[in-house]
This record gives structure tokens, C-alpha cells and sequence, in this order.
């Protein structure tokens, strides 16, 4: 992969799965073999390093909204609803 090249992990993950692979299923020339592990060493620290970056943005954006109450989910907001037609009947009744 060229510097110039944008980084695609998941190109890059397919790519490391087929030497993986190459190696369980190919008897091993040893001087392609030694190309594709290097080659496999740099993909892996790559998609290592990527992988760092996207937890520590989720890290960001989980701070930034720690401090926002949790929105009901599907059977709390249909719970709440509930209640909120219940009571509006109550109040037509009186």
C-alpha cells in the first residue's frame, strides 16, 4: 500500500484474512512466505492502529454526551405514552 493511498480497513482486513490463509493452505516458499508475513505484520499494525483511533473518537463522543439524560427505549417510551393517555383520559373525566 503506497502512502498516497487512503487506508481502507476493511480492504486491508480482507487482505491480511488471504495471507492468513495462504499460509494454513499453500506450501510455504520460503522467500514469498517471508514477503507475505512482513506484508501481514504491516497490515495487522495498521488495522491496530486504526482500530485505536476509532475507540479513543468513541471514547470523545461518549464523554461529550455523558451528561444527557437516557432517552426511554421502545417499551419505556410505549410504557410512558401509555401513562400520558391515561392520564389525559383521567383529566377529560373530571
Amino acid at each position: 500500500m503506497k502512502k498516497t493511498e487512503q487506508f481502507s480497513f476493511a480492504e486491508s482486513f480482507k487482505e491480511l484474512e488471504g495471507i492468513v490463509e495462504w499460509f494454513e493452505t499453500q506450501e510455504v516458499d520460503l522467500e514469498e512466505g517471508l514477503k507475505k508475513f512482513e506484508r501481514g505484520l504491516d497490515l495487522a499494525q495498521r488495522c491496530r492502529a486504526r482500530l485505536k483511533e476509532v475507540e479513543n473518537k468513541v471514547t470523545q463522543i461518549k464523554a461529550k454526551f455523558a451528561d444527557l439524560p437516557a432517552l426511554p427505549t421502545g417499551r419505556q417510551a410505549a410504557e410512558s405514552e401509555d401513562d400520558e393517555d391515561e392520564k389525559s383520559d383521567q383529566a377529560k373525566l373530571l
